[in-house]
């Protein structure tokens, strides 16, 4: 179960990571429903979570998750200690702390810039996480840490970008800044430059030859005329 379980969690970082671009170190934001079932079921994150994800990662949390643990009072005073270790991520509550499911949910705006995880066992936020492209869910069931399948929305956002229906503007960057060291932006530009347009005929040409028309019946008229005039002289 755990072999398969390992495959899994393989195979999943291969989509994020041929898709989405997710690198080393992986960044993974942490909430206090998932600090609480890692201590209940004797889960130590910084010690499992890279193992399991097959790199290294930073654990993370926001100013707002940890204020929030502290107003839950003594029953989530062990889930505080464990979130206080992790690095803080600024968010953009400093003066109005908000409830950390919002305040990691806003992280995640703007398609993920970040490259974060969320870890969480709340069922309101993962459904939240679930309906955004390229965010990595984590949880815990029992005493095993899960990264949940792509979702719907990241796999129907992949597709999308198969059939070149939509590409990312990370991409569409990378692509520029290559195009710029390999020189080809230039070469084409100066190709682009060279290339000659496909000229329409001639007016002069065209002007020439209808005058030799207009000339050439002149002179059968001329000569038609003469020759009434013989018939009628003889």
């Amino acid at each position: 179960m755990k072999l398969t379980r390992q495959k899994h969690a393989k195979k999943n970082m291969g989509f994020y990571k041929h898709n989405f671009q997710f690198r080393e170190p992986f960044q993974v934001l942490l909430d206090g429903t998932f600090c609480q079932a890692a201590l209940r079921n004797k889960i130590q994150i910084r010690e499992q979570l890279p193992g399991y994800l097959g790199g290294a990662a930073q654990l993370c949390t926001t100013r707002c998750v940890l204020k929030e643990l502290e107003l839950l009072g003594k029953e989530l005073y062990g889930a505080k200690l464990i979130a206080q270790r992790f690095e803080l991520r600024n968010c953009s509550h400093h003066k109005d702390p908000v409830s950390g499911s919002a305040c990691l949910f806003s992280m995640i705006q703007e398609g993920n810039p970040h490259h974060f995880f969320i870890a969480t066992q709340d069922p309101d936020l993962a459904n939240k996480v679930k309906k955004k492209a390229g965010v990595p869910l984590l949880f815990i069931i029992q005493n095993t840490m899960v990264l949940d399948k792509p979702s719907p929305k990241s796999l129907a956002f992949v597709q999308n970008m198969q059939t070149n229906q939509l590409v990312p503007e990370h991409q569409k960057q990378s692509i520029v800044e290559l195009k710029e060291k390999a020189g080809l932006a230039n070469q084409q530009g100066e190709k682009r430059r060279k290339r000659k347009r496909a000229g329409g005929p001639n007016p002069l040409s065209c002007l020439k030859k209808k005058k030799k028309k207009t000339q050439e019946g002149q002179e059968a008229s001329a000569e038609k005329k003469k020759r009434r005039k013989r018939k009628r002289n003889r």
